[in-house]
Order: structure tokens, then C-alpha cells, then sequence
């Protein structure tokens, strides 16, 4: 007897042999049931060898209570202590599978099944499982006969007699098995329709690859033709009928529960189309309607019931269009887009327990072997298999995955699979989730032989199976692109020219012969840059695919490491910093601008990382405030010799600052892995004008500085000041604007009038010669002719000379105008004082009277029917087009000359602030305000796009194909989404040109 307060002997040795719950074992031993057995060492290390000791003993003890008589538990005890094969296997399913043990409980007699294997049933095939279910006649015999089946495949499973692979391929032959049985009780249920049509079932997805798990919707679609010459609809309704007759059978609930749930959804047309088509049908659908999924869904088609020979013709039929679905546009991008569009709708509590569809998970295996299959599967046979590990296999013998890769791969998802099974096996339940209770992960991590520390170890094994899959998903198929130009290791398969060039040209690469010299250029050789530059271009082509000028962003690539190829912190860049080299593709294929604007200085690159820069660039893509840029600026127009290199030195900040920005936008608008673009683009508009604004204001701080100094000293003459306007003094520059300003001056007391007249001219020309003379930087325009007398007049006037002249002949477009001004360098004073003189004009006391509001509108209407150019679609120009900016800005601005003297909001030169102010004010409806503020900003968009782009300003969409695709891109449209990228800037801007006609015209 156990002395009180210590554990019996039993309890350790319990303990020591896997069970959590050593008290209730103790008692389930000590039950009558096992009074024979109880101290039998070898029925305690059986227990303790399955994945759950507590779950094995409990089924173990139910299976016994369930015996008729004393006979059968004694015959159940003598066979499981003599015999360790059914020890292994009985107890091992026990352990793993609460279901299977209740169905035990229910089925007494069913455990024979497992007393012993022939040879033959090491692994059983579709005519073993056939005569398994052949006593089956009806919906709830068949899914007993189907539970036995079942019952020895998770046997072997669990006893590791079948790998993962065979499991799941002996899953497929029983469910083929079952459907055939299926099929035939709903056939002896109507003879009449039996005799009526040839009805052939195909089965597809992972029961058609051979692959499917323990619980998983069984794929079929249905051909049907006619029988003896019979009516072909009357045929299809009787195949119709068939075929959802087999299906109920094998999916509605009995008292013995359900098979599993027989999927017609991939069909033509999903579930809106009819379950059951003749052949001729299928193909007219495939032939004209098909999308890219449904192709790829077609590579695991296998016929696997019914009327296999009409099976045949089915597969036979399509096989054509499967192996060219590669030459269809934007094939990989449609399959690329479909598995992030797979991700993205996985609920955000889920994504990082999805073993199946999540990051890293079973489907990026499938996807990326999938897709390599339609690629090279056109001219490469071999490829063609249903089964992801044997296509694996292939892809990596024929070259086109290296042996590394497709080991690791292989060994990832084998093990993903192994997991996804133990976890369905439990309950028998369709479940792709890791479940979150520790219990159940220590069954899972000891099923899978992890004993020391199953729960951490199982995490551990998962999380670096799963990292494997997510980094070699992509890499997969861009690596052998670079293997087939570059030196390889002994052994390695080199993928052919001929196929690289197919890859190529499936990732839309238009020629792809440079592409290939490219990569030659920069992978060959045994150098440690190289070697670097194999580690980086796989993933760098993935991405430069991913826009609209692939080959662009390769070439451009190849510029830039041709340039910075021997600077040490160049390539280490790429390799260390995760946004560098993203960042990097993002910019080099987006268009021409940023690119043009690097090549002029390619250590540029340094501001694309994740630090401070690695070669005297300030780090990262944030814009820098406007104090640092003239701080930057005014130092080194100090260092320099003469006003020329000062200015030189101050283009040079000018063009650092604006690739900092177009690749700030850039990455902003594509978004990456890590920071996907913003939901408000506005914040983007608002970015990009506030650094250009600021950019060409210090710019022009600095220009100022190094002509004053070299001209006169220190000292100017006279006060001098730059006022910024339009979308200058609005704060909303874009890449190709130019400086819009005034001038203005003040002799300096006791200085003669003229001279100071002389010498404020001479600093504006000279800073406007400077700022264009013809160098690598681009130049900087500017732009006076919204002086007073426009071209005509002075392009300097005195401070009273602007007083005098708003005083006496100001028109309204000038107060207009002046709505925008605001001092952007030079005297700060002189600044201030010219705003306090202008401030009762653009916000006059009383508002405008009718008549100015009438040559406002006057004004605005002329613009538009002269202005526009010849040619040009009013739908599509994004300044004076039906909607556009001038529409929206010169509504804005009607309202703050309106009432900017009462409402402080409105006195801003930033359109999206006023317009923000008035709807606050409740001078526009919030919806208005919206509409408005919609347009403005997807019409700056698209501006700054065409200048990204094409590096040349432009207010129309291009018209090159690839340029407006690029256009796209950057504002969010993928591939093929052109057509509705115009339908929505139309439908927007036509909006907006309704509320305009509102609130400006008065309608």
C-alpha cells in the first residue's frame, strides 16, 4: 500500500512514459477491462510510444468495454500483447485519433482489420480499397466500409510504414474508391437515368494530383454525354441527376456521419454554371471564357469514376489549352495576383496559424511548382504530373529548380503535409489552422517523433519550415534564370537557353537576349560580387517583373552596378539592408526619371536603405524639412569658388533631393512586403509637393546667396525677396513644374534707386542662368509672368511700385493669383510686408461683387475652349480637362476670395487646406468637398506619374502601351487593368466637374 502524501510507483512510471493525466491512467488500468494486462510492461511501453499515451489508454479501454463478451476483450488483450504489429498500429491510431477511436467504440469488430497485412496491403491501391466497399449499398454503409479503409491507412501513417506522400496518394485511391461506389448506389437508385447518358467524373485538385489529405473537399467536375443515341438534353438532365445524387451520398450527414464534401465549384463557371456538360461544351468554355486559375487548376484533372474512357477524351481535349496557357498575357502576373488575392482574404487572427494557404505555407509550394509546370510543361513532357512532389522532382532534374531548392522544398512541405494530417487525423474535422492549445500541439510534435520538447520543437520545426518555403517561393523561379549564364556547381543541371528565354517571356520581358547578356554580365565569373549578385538577382527579377517595363529595370540595374560595382558598400547594401534592394528594383522599373536622375550620381543608392547612408547621403526616403535643405545648401555655396560652382554644388542637393523623393513615391505608390502603399493617397500628394516645394525653395535661398556674394559681398543694394507662386506657393510642386514667383525689392536707405533697380535685375538673371546652364543636373525654370503686366512688365519691382499698381490697376485674375503667393527666399521682412500689402487684395472685406464673380467665370470658360490643345480628350487632361485641377483649384479659389475675410481656414495657398476649410465652414457639403478632393488628388497623381514615367512633364495619360501600364502600376492597377484605370479617372473627374458646375457656375 502507497504511504499517504506519495506517489504510488505506477504514477511515476506513468509519469515517466508520456501521460499528462497520470491519476485517470492509474484508474483505467486498474479497471476490470485491463485487470489482465495491467502490469504488463510491454502494454505500458506501447501506451507510452503513441503521440498521446492519456487519449491511446481511453480509446483502448472503450474499444474493450465495447467487445459483446468476455471472448472478444479477451481475444482484443491476447492478440495486442503477442502480436507487435497490432500493438504498433491499434494503438498508435488510438493515440492520434479520437475519431477513429470513437468510430472503434461504435464498430467493435472493425480493429481486426489491423491484425494483419499481407504483403499486398503494405500499400493498397484502388482495387484493394474497391473490394473494401464493395458490401457497401447505401449512404451509411459506405461510410463504415470507408472508416475502415480508413482506419488501416492511418495505421500505417502513424507507424510510419507509408511517408507522407503514400498516405496521401492511398487518401486519393480511397476516395476514388468511394466515389465509384458512390456513383453506383445512386445508379442501382435510378436504372432509368443509368441507361440514359455516359456520365464520367473528373476528379481535380489535390485528389486529382494524388495528394489529398485525411478531410478535404473532394474536387470533381462532371462530363456527360449521350447513351445509345437518347436525346442529348434528356441525357444531361439524367447525368445531372446522377452526379447530385453522388454527391449527396457522399456529403450529407447520417448516423454515421459524413465522408466528405464532394466540390463541383471548378467547373465552368463555378457554381453558377450547370453541374453537368457534354465534351463539346467544356471546350467551347475553355476555348473563349477560361481565366488563367481554371488552366492551372486543369494540370491535376484525372478521370476517376463513371465512364473512364469518356474521362479520357475529356483530358485528351484540354490537354492542348493547358500547356498553352503560359502564351496568354499577364499569365504570371494573373497567378501571381491570385495567390497574394488567397493570402489577403485570410482573417487577420488566422494568417499566422495557416498551414495551408498563410506566408510559407503548403500553397506557396503548389503555386510556385504549378506555374514552372505551364511555363516549361509546353515543351517539356516530363513535367506534366498532377502531384506536387513528383513535379518537384522533374522541374528539378530537367534544370529548371536547383537541386538545393527542390530538396529543401521538398523537405518543407513534407513535413507541412505531415503536420496538416496529424492535425485533421484527431477529429477528422477539415482544418488547416494550428490549433493554439498546448495539448494538442504535444500530440502533434510527439506524432511526429518530437519527444524531448514537443510543443517547442514542433514551433521551432514549423517556423524554419515555413521560412524555407516563403524565401525559396519566389527565389524557385527566378534562380535558374541566373544558373543558366553562370558558372555551376558540379552535378547541377543548367537550365537551357531556350528555356530561360520561355521564363523570360512569361514574366513579360519583351527581348529577351539582353536580359540574358544582362544577367550573364553580372552573375558570371567566381569573384565573391558575383557570387553576391546570384544571392540578390533572383529575387530582384521577381520584382522587376512585377512592373510594367521589366527589361528597363534590368538594364538599369546592370548601369548602376557597372558604375558602383567596386565600392565596397554598394552591394553589401543589397544584401544586408531587407528595404535596399526592393526599394532599388521598385525604382530602377518604374519609369525614367528616378533612374535618369541616379545614373547622373549612382551613390544615390545609399539613401535607399533602411540607416543613414553609407556614402555621405543622408539614409532613408523620408523628405528632409526644409531648414536642413537650406542649412545643406547655404554650407556649401560657403565652400565654393565662385557663384558658378556654388550653384553647381546647389543643382547637385537639388538632384539627391528629388530622386530621394520620385523614389520616396515610388515605393510609396507600389507599397513592399513590409509596408504596403496607403489606403490615402492624398498623403502621398501631399509628401511629394511639400518636398519639391521646399527643394526648389532652398534651392533657390542658395542660388540667391552665391549671386549676391560674388556680385557685391555681403551686402545686396537693396532688399531683395522671392515670392513663390501657384503651385509653388501652394506647397504643391511637381517633379517637372516650374518655379512660378514674383520678385520684389526695397533700396536700402541711402542707396541711389537706380543702381538698386540695376542690381535686383542683375541677381534675377543671373540666378535665372545659372540654375539652366546645360550640366548633369536638371535645371530649374523659373517663371515670372504672373507679374504685374504679365510678360510686358518689369520682372522686379520695388515694394511701393506693387502698391501702386494693385492700388490702381489690379484686375481680379491678379487677386486670383495672388491667393497663392507666399515668401519662399530672400528677405524675410521684405516678405512678410509684401504679404500684409497683398492680404486685402486676395481676401477683400466685402467679398467679390457680381460682377468680379462674373469675369472670374468669364475667364475660366475662355481657358477652357482655347486653352486646351488641339486633339486633346477634355476627359483625359489632367489640368484643364472636364474635372481636373484647374476645375477644382479655381473653385476654391472663387470660394476664399468670397470669404476668406471672415473665415481664417481659408486664408492658406494650399488647395486641399482651403478646400478642407470651407467644407468645415459648411460653404461645401461634406460629400462635395470629398468629390472634389478625390479628383485633385488622382489628377496630381497621374501628372506626377507621366513625369515619373517619362521623364518629361505631361497632362495626359501617354500613349505608348507600356508607359500608360506603368502609369497603372503606379497608381495601383495591375496588369491588364489599363481599360480600368481610364473608366475611373473619367468616372471621378466627371463627378467633380458636377459639383464644379455647382459651386462655380452657379447651376
Amino acid at each position: 500500500m502507497t504511504a499517504p502524501g506519495r506517489r504510488s510507483s505506477t504514477f511515476s512510471r506513468l509519469l515517466r512514459h508520456g501521460f499528462t493525466d497520470p491519476s485517470a491512467a492509474e484508474r483505467l488500468l486498474d479497471g476490470a477491462e485491463l485487470s489482465a494486462v495491467r502490469n504488463d510492461p510491454v502494454l505500458l511501453d506501447a501506451l507510452g510510444a503513441t503521440a498521446d499515451p492519456d487519449l491511446a489508454l481511453l480509446g483502448l479501454v472503450r474499444l474493450l468495454e465495447a467487445q459483446p463478451d468476455p471472448t472478444g476483450r479477451r481475444a482484443v488483450l491476447d492478440t495486442l500483447i503477442a502480436a507487435k504489429p497490432l500493438r504498433d498500429r491499434l494503438l498508435g491510431v488510438l493515440g492520434a485519433s479520437a475519431a477513429l477511436g470513437d468510430h472503434l467504440a461504435r464498430h467493435a469488430q472493425d480493429w481486426r482489420a489491423l491484425v494483419t497485412y499481407e504483403p499486398r496491403d503494405l500499400h493498397p491501391g484502388i482495387e484493394e480499397f474497391e473490394r473494401g466497399l464493395a458490401e457497401a449499398t447505401d449512404p451509411v454503409s459506405l461510410r463504415v466500409a470507408y472508416r475502415r479503409c480508413l482506419l488501416s491507412i492511418a495505421a500505417r501513417d502513424v507507424c510510419g510504414t507509408t511517408d507522407v506522400a503514400q498516405t496521401a496518394a492511398e487518401l486519393a485511391d480511397l476516395a476514388t474508391a468511394t466515389l465509384r461506389a458512390a456513383l453506383a448506389i445512386a445508379r442501382a437508385a435510378a436504372p432509368d437515368d443509368a441507361a440514359l447518358c455516359r456520365l464520367a467524373v473528373i476528379a481535380m485538385g489535390k485528389c486529382g494530383g494524388h495528394e489529398l489529405n485525411y478531410v478535404s473537399d473532394v474536387d470533381v467536375i462532371f462530363v456527360g454525354e449521350t447513351a445509345d443515341g437518347a436525346d442529348e438534353q434528356k441525357a444531361v438532365r439524367a447525368a445531372t441527376r446522377l452526379a447530385s445524387h453522388m454527391m449527396r451520398i457522399c456529403s450529407e450527414t447520417t448516423v454515421e456521419g459524413s465522408i466528405w464534401p464532394v466540390d463541383a465549384n471548378l467547373r465552368p463557371e463555378g457554381r453558377n454554371g450547370p453541374l453537368v456538360r457534354t465534351l463539346s461544351s467544356h471546350l467551347a468554355y475553355y476555348q473563349r471564357w477560361a481565366k488563367t486559375w481554371e488552366f492551372q487548376a486543369l494540370l491535376k484533372a484525372r478521370p476517376v469514376a463513371g465512364d473512364l474512357e469518356l474521362g479520357e477524351e475529356y483530358v485528351a481535349a484540354l490537354e492542348p489549352l493547358v500547356w498553352k496557357a503560359a502564351e496568354r498575357e499577364n499569365f504570371v502576373s494573373d497567378v501571381q495576383r491570385m495567390r497574394r488575392r488567397v493570402v489577403e482574404n485570410i482573417p487577420v487572427a488566422e494568417v499566422d496559424r495557416q498551414l495551408k494557404l498563410g506566408p510559407g505555407g503548403l500553397r506557396d509550394v503548389e503555386f510556385a511548382v504549378q506555374l514552372l509546370q505551364l511555363v516549361h510543361g509546353r515543351g517539356d513532357t516530363s513535367l506534366r504530373s498532377g502531384t506536387t512532389l513528383d513535379a518537384l522532382r522533374a522541374l528539378a532534374a530537367g534544370g529548371y529548380v536547383g537541386r538545393t531548392d527542390a530538396a529543401q522544398l521538398d523537405d518543407a512541405y513534407r513535413f507541412l503535409r505531415s503536420m496538416e494530417h496529424r492535425i485533421q487525423l484527431f477529429r477528422l474535422r477539415r482544418t488547416h489552422l494550428v490549433p493554439e492549445d498546448d495539448g494538442d500541439l504535444r500530440r502533434i510534435g510527439r506524432s511526429l517523433g518530437l519527444r524531448t520538447d514537443p510543443v517547442g520543437e514542433l514551433n521551432r520545426e514549423w517556423r524554419r519550415h515555413a521560412a524555407v518555403v516563403r524565401r525559396l517561393h519566389e527565389k524557385l523561379f527566378y534562380r535558374p534564370l541566373l544558373d543558366a549564364v553562370a558558372q555551376l556547381a558540379p552535378g547541377e543541371t543548367r537550365l537551357r537557353a531556350d528555356a530561360a528565354r520561355e521564363r523570360l517571356v512569361a514574366l513579360g520581358y519583351a527581348d529577351p537576349a539582353p536580359a540574358l547578356r544582362h544577367l550573364e554580365a553580372l552573375a558570371s565569373g567566381v569573384s565573391r560580387k558575383a557570387a553576391i549578385q546570384r544571392t540578390l538577382l533572383p529575387v530582384l527579377l521577381g520584382w522587376f517583373a512585377d512592373s510594367a517595363d521589366p527589361d528597363a529595370g534590368l538594364l538599369n540595374f546592370r548601369k548602376v552596378s557597372d558604375a558602383l560595382g567596386r565600392t565596397p558598400w554598394y552591394l553589401r547594401l543589397l544584401r544586408d539592408e531587407g528595404a535596399a534592394a526592393e526599394n532599388l528594383a521598385r525604382v530602377l522599373s518604374a519609369g525614367r526619371l528616378a533612374p535618369d536622375l541616379l545614373m547622373r550620381a549612382p551613390e544615390a543608392v545609399s539613401l535607399l536603405g533602411d540607416g543613414d547612408g553609407v556614402a555621405g547621403g543622408a539614409g532613408g526616403l523620408e523628405p528632409r524639412e526644409r531648414a536642413h535643405l537650406e542649412q545643406e545648401i547655404l554650407a556649401a555655396v560657403r565652400r565654393a569658388d565662385g557663384a558658378q560652382q556654388a550653384v553647381t554644388a546647389a543643382r547637385g542637393v537639388r538632384r539627391r533631393e528629388l530622386f530621394r523623393t520620385a523614389a520616396m513615391d515610388i515605393v510609396g505608390s507600389y507599397g513592399t512586403e513590409a509596408s504596403p502603399a496607403p489606403a490615402d493617397q492624398g498623403v502621398l500628394v501631399d509628401l511629394v509637393g511639400g518636398a519639391v516645394s521646399d527643394l526648389t525653395a532652398a534651392t533657390l535661398a542658395g542660388t540667391l546667396r552665391a549671386v549676391v556674394h560674388e556680385g557685391w559681398g555681403d551686402t545686396l543694394p537693396t532688399r531683395f525677396a522671392v515670392i513663390g507662386m501657384g503651385r509653388f506657393g501652394g506647397h504643391e510642386l511637381g517633379y517637372g513644374s516650374d518655379a512660378d514667383v514674383l520678385f520684389v525689392h526695397e533700396p536700402r536707405e541711402g542707396a541711389d534707386e537706380q543702381e538698386a533697380a540695376r542690381a535686383a535685375n542683375a541677381v534675377v538673371s543671373e540666378m535665372r542662368r545659372l540654375l539652366q546652364i546645360p550640366s548633369a543636373d536638371p535645371p530649374l525654370l523659373i517663371d515670372a509672368d504672373l507679374r504685374p503686366e504679365g510678360k510686358s512688365g518689369p520682372v522686379v519691382r520695388t515694394l511701393k511700385s506693387y502698391e501702386a499698381y494693385y492700388r490702381r490697376w489690379s484686375l481680379v485674375w491678379e487677386s486670383q493669383a495672388l491667393l497663392r503667393a507666399e515668401p519662399v527666399a530672400g528677405d524675410e521682412e521684405l516678405g512678410r510686408r509684401f504679404i500684409e500689402l497683398i492680404n486685402p487684395l486676395r481676401y477683400p472685406a466685402d467679398g467679390l461683387g457680381d460682377d468680379a464673380v462674373r469675369e472670374i467665370r468669364r475667364l475660366k470658360a475662355r481657358m477652357e475652349s482655347e486653352r486646351l490643345p488641339r486633339g486633346a480628350d477634355p476627359t483625359l487632361h489632367t489640368k484643364l480637362g472636364r474635372g481636373g485641377l484647374s476645375d477644382v483649384e479655381w473653385t476654391v479659389q472663387l470660394l476664399q476670395l468670397q470669404h476668406g475675410r471672415h473665415e481664417p481656414g481659408l486664408r492658406t495657398t494650399r488647395t486641399r487646406e482651403a478646400l478642407a476649410a470651407a467644407r468645415d465652414a459648411d460653404l461645401v457639403s461634406a460629400e462635395n468637398a470629398a468629390v472634389l478632393d478625390e479628383a485633385w488628388v488622382l489628377a496630381t497623381r497621374v501628372r506626377n506619374a507621366v513625369m515619373l514615367v517619362r521623364g518629361r512633364a505631361g497632362d495626359t495619360f501617354p500613349s505608348h502601351g507600356r508607359e500608360l501600364a506603368a502609369v497603372g502600376r503606379y497608381l495601383g492597377y495591375g496588369p491588364g487593368h489599363v481599360g480600368d484605370m481610364l473608366d475611373d479617372y473619367r468616372r471621378i473627374t466627371r463627378r467633380a466637374r458636377g459639383v464644379v458646375e455647382e459651386l462655380f457656375y452657379g447651376g
